[in-house]
């Protein structure tokens, strides 16, 4: 017997394969549901165009663009400064099918079209699952839109490239590119979300005022995505905080005065490069007037919190089809995981938490896009995308947990995308405003703008009668707005009943009965316990991990 296979003990049995390639739409009728029910019906072949890409090659290239982490070139070989970022070709190839696909532009090209913020939603969602870091310059190249048209000068200028549907990762001036992206740099180290307090000097070139460029001297502690062609700052002017469009390359091609002083250490998110720079007398084009600076960019971070708020039910998803995915494949104790009553009840109240969270994220969507339109969907935007963000980010993290536990060690491996998720899931609740930040702009909305309370308490009076606990919800929370003495203290409580008042009522507008009547029985009525896996033993486990992820 060869010595080799004197060592082989074993042979390899009852593993699961990984996935492999899926199509992400297709399997998802949750998805599709909501897709048709918010008004992007329309959009449906865009979607299932992107479905298998999002569950094939995508999937591929999250792996390689967090196995080779960006890195940072300060200089180039004869030692000029160039403050530069590297990234895998999977990085780059992930940014070419975001952008070819609608992720960044796909709701601005069809601006009028009702739906359009809810497919682009969608397929956003899609997009998110296999990997989230790159993601960072698509929301906020997508987001960045509202604020560039309050300077028609450089919207005519920049949004043919920001909504151009080609990619271009070159370090050369915006305008030799087909298309472009954005980034954005808000937080100093002395305020963080206190954006009031920032530091950063703004000094007229010539003439100030809208569109004219200003020098910027400051300092940037979390600088998103350094190789955008261009970003949007705050920065101190004489008029007071103001918006200001920085392009990494000026007009006549020379490197813009932003050095690059090294890119964050995190936690996870390691496709992303976030970085800390220094702006040594960048120049930069003031967007709107001086003094106007939150303001001008409050709707790009309300489109940015949504991205946070559709990225973890992202994350949610993915983590909940890899552990479906698992539990059919496994047998221990003489059964398939799937077929075992705890593990199907986990994986059923799995699939409850990701639908719901999905179906809020896209009623949010629906909600953006008719705002233009409507003063009550307007109304229920602002309120809505806070106690969205703040929730379902929240809700990430212990969800892909449980995910892990469904694979047992193999979801603690690196071999596994989970790990991966897992340190991603938690970036969301800090990201454009940490939980905090949000109820605090919760409680703003609800005290300051009255049409956000009365549209909230439209959207659950709209299922009215469909559920007695729900009712009750709902009349809880009229109370509670209405004890203004004790409302701060009890920000967070509010904020995480009305997200769930709010996820049921769409569980109710997406006629699923039932599993509306067990979300709010586990989630509203106390019939749930600390974790995942106790839903009530009557619960249609079968029903609920079928329509998560049909088997094949």
């Amino acid at each position: 017997m060869p010595l080799a296979d004197q060592f082989v003990t074993h042979r390899v049995e009852n593993q699961v394969p990984p996935l492999g390639d899926y199509d992400a739409f297709a399997t998802d009728i949750a998805l599709q549901q909501a897709l048709e029910r918010e008004g992007g019906g329309w959009a449906r072949d865009a979607l299932a165009a992107f479905g298998p890409v999002a569950g094939g090659e995508a999937m591929r290239l999250g792996v390689l663009a967090n196995q080779h982490r960006p890195a940072f070139r300060p200089c180039d070989a004869l030692g000029n400064r160039i403050d530069e970022v590297e990234f895998h070709p999977a990085y780059h190839r992930l940014m070419q099918l975001g952008i070819e696909h609608g992720v960044p532009n796909f709701s601005w090209r069809h601006e009028g079209t009702r739906g359009a913020h809810v497919a682009r939603a969608a397929l956003a969602y899609l997009h998110m699952q296999p990997e989230q870091g790159h993601n960072c310059p698509l929301t906020m190249t997508h987001a960045c839109v509202p604020a560039l048209r309050q300077q028609p000068s450089l919207a005519r200028e920049w949004l043919p490239r920001i909504l151009a549907t080609r990619y271009d990762g070159r370090a050369v001036p915006a305008a030799a590119k087909a298309g472009n992206t954005i980034g954005m740099g808000m937080t100093e180290k002395q305020g963080g979300s206190d954006v009031r307090t920032n530091s950063t000097r703004a000094t007229p070139v010539a003439s100030p005022g809208p569109g004219e460029a200003y020098e910027l001297v400051g300092h940037k502690f979390f600088f998103s995505a350094p190789m955008s062609d261009a970003f949007l700052v705050l920065a101190q002017a004489a008029g007071g905080l103001s918006c200001f469009l920085m392009p990494r390359f000026l007009p006549d091609g020379a490197r813009n005065a932003i050095r690059i002083q090294r890119l964050k250490d995190k936690l996870g998110d390691w496709a992303n490069a976030s970085s800390e720079v220094e702006f040594t007398g960048a120049v930069a084009w003031l967007v709107g007037e001086e003094g106007r600076g939150v303001a001008t960019i409050l709707e790009m971070v309300a489109l940015t919190r949504q991205d946070c708020l559709i990225g973890s039910a992202g994350i949610m998803r993915q983590a909940l089809v890899q552990a479906i995915h698992h539990a059919r494949g496994r047998h221990a104790f003489g059964r398939r995981l799937v077929e075992q009553t705890l593990m199907r009840n986990v994986l059923a109240d799995l699939a409850l938490e990701s639908e719901a969270a999905m179906a809020l994220a896209l009623r949010v969507a629906r909600a953006i896009d008719a705002a233009p339109h409507d003063p009550m969907e307007a109304a229920f935007a602002r309120v809505a995308t806070a106690i969205g963000k703040y929730h379902v980010c929240k809700r990430c993290p212990p969800v892909v947990n449980e995910a892990q536990e469904c694979l047992g060690g193999n979801g603690y491996i690196e071999d596994s995308i989970l790990p991966r998720l897992y340190r991603q899931a938690p970036v969301n609740s800090i990201w454009e405003g940490s939980g905090n930040i949000q109820c605090l702009d919760v409680l703003r909305a609800l005290r300051r703008e009255p049409a956000t309370r009365e549209a909230l308490m439209a959207e659950l009076a709209g299922v009215a009668g469909e559920n007695r606990r729900l009712d009750d919800e709902a009349r809880w929370i009229e109370r509670t707005l209405d004890a203004t003495d004790t409302l701060e203290a009890r920000a967070r409580l509010l904020t995480e009943r009305v997200a769930l008042a709010l996820e049921a009522t769409q569980l109710i507008r997406a006629g699923q009965a039932q599993a509306a009547d067990l979300f709010i029985a586990t989630r509203l009525d106390g019939q749930h316990g600390q974790c995942f896996g106790t839903l009530p033993a009557d619960a249609p486990f079968d029903a609920l991990i079928g329509r998560a992820f049909p088997e094949s």
